[in-house]
């Protein structure tokens, strides 16, 4: 059952995930995007309405007394958000910040439906402390209880603090009070508007900046284009440093005043899922290798590796945060063994959801990769600066 619902979910955002993409299908297609761009302009109405409100004052957003960055983007999945947020949290906390990450946890392990029912109707949810995946100091849950990209965030920052609830003005009091910090980092916050934000960074891929530019569920946009006004920093992402002239150019339309930043996405090292033996990128050069992913955008990973220099005999596409079992990661050796490959590639981000194995014929290597600045490289400091230090007693 939950193998369909990822096949429907990957054909969906196939569909609706690029400009083009919908074009010359059939009767039932048609009829079926019709019926998604009705629900778009009604999800673009309550966001309209949603965002009016919190602009005219008459819903009041939390301020916590502390600096609160937030950093997110205008669609759904794929901008590379995660080592973004790690870059930032990293630099503050290198710069005397006591800084703490707050994420939703996009597909953790939830409670009982019934469980979640009662627990809103009894008002016990509020109550309930946030999840901490890391006190900035211990690694406290495991990547089911705490979501991927958190895991990966709290394993990658051992000083850095990651607390993940959906309600995260609950969890931003609670790194404040309990765990001491002064500086957060709101994972995927953009679209938060409950937390009252210093900083907005938003991404925007250069590859697929905004796709066929509707909004959920007929896009893949969380808001219309033109809200990218309230951004105070643009990263492009996945730029190879040319090319992006014409998307610079439209997103100056759209915001006079934010500093635009290219970066892109650079592979550092390879590192064994199960011992964590290191080995340089050179060890790809020459190999035959099987590629497996569960992310928004596999076609970048896969070329990254045939760019190293292996040669990729066969691609194993899952949906984005998919969970492996144990027989699917053995399915996949003995298809790599019977392919010749002599190893098989993953992301970070698939590593941390990935079972424990008794035996593995064939090693499994993940991608390590971070963030390397392309242009604006100064913005960037200057940006790090103004959040770490206080320019005056107002922008505390």
């Amino acid at each position: 059952m939950l193998e369909r619902f990822e096949r429907a979910e990957e054909g969906l955002v196939k569909l609706i995930g690029r400009e083009g993409a919908d074009q010359g299908h059939g009767r039932r297609v048609r009829l079926l995007l019709r019926s998604l761009r009705e629900l778009s302009r009604l999800y673009g109405l309550v966001v309209g309405v949603r965002l009016f409100l919190y602009q005219k004052g008459l819903i009041r957003p939390n301020a916590l007394g502390c600096q609160v960055v937030s950093i997110g983007n205008l669609t759904v999945g794929g901008t590379g958000k995660t080592p973004v947020v790690e870059i930032f949290a990293r630099e503050l906390q290198k710069a005397g910040r006591r800084v703490a990450i707050l994420s939703r946890g996009y597909k953790k392990a939830k409670a009982p439906l019934k469980k979640r029912i009662m627990d809103r109707v009894m008002l016990r949810e509020r109550r309930r402390p946030p999840r901490v995946v890391s006190d900035g100091s211990t690694l406290l849950l495991d990547s089911a209880m705490s979501g991927d990209e958190p895991y990966m965030l709290a394993s990658n920052l051992p000083d850095v603090a990651v607390l993940v609830d959906k309600d995260r003005v609950k969890s931003g009091r609670y790194a404040i009070n309990k765990l001491g910090c002064d500086t957060l980092v709101l994972d995927d916050g953009f679209q938060y508007m409950a937390l009252k934000h210093r900083l907005d960074i938003v991404l925007v891929d250069r590859t697929n900046p905004f796709g066929n530019e509707h909004v959920l569920p007929r896009g893949i946009l969380r808001e219309p284009i033109r809200n990218i006004s309230r951004a105070s920093f643009i990263f492009i992402t996945k730029s190879n440093g040319t090319g992006s002239d014409p998307l610079r150019a439209r997103l100056r339309e759209l915001n006079p005043t934010a500093e635009i930043i290219e970066c892109r996405h650079a592979a550092r090292y390879l590192t064994h899922v199960f011992t964590s033996e290191r080995r340089e990128l050179d060890y790809l050069k020459e190999m035959k290798v099987v590629a497996m992913s569960g992310i928004a955008m596999p076609a970048g990973f896969e070329k990254e590796l045939a760019r190293r220099g292996a040669e990729v005999v066969d691609a194993h596409r899952f949906a984005d945060h998919h969970r492996y079992s144990q027989q699917e990661i053995i399915n996949i050796i003995n298809a790599a063994k019977h392919e010749g490959a002599e190893a098989i590639i993953t992301t970070e981000k698939d590593a941390v959801r990935f079972p424990r194995l008794d035996r593995c014929d064939v090693p499994i290597l993940f991608l390590r990769v971070d963030i390397e600045i392309l242009s604006g490289a100064e913005d960037f400091h200057e940006c790090i600066s103004r959040i770490c230090f206080k320019q005056s007693s107002k922008t505390g």
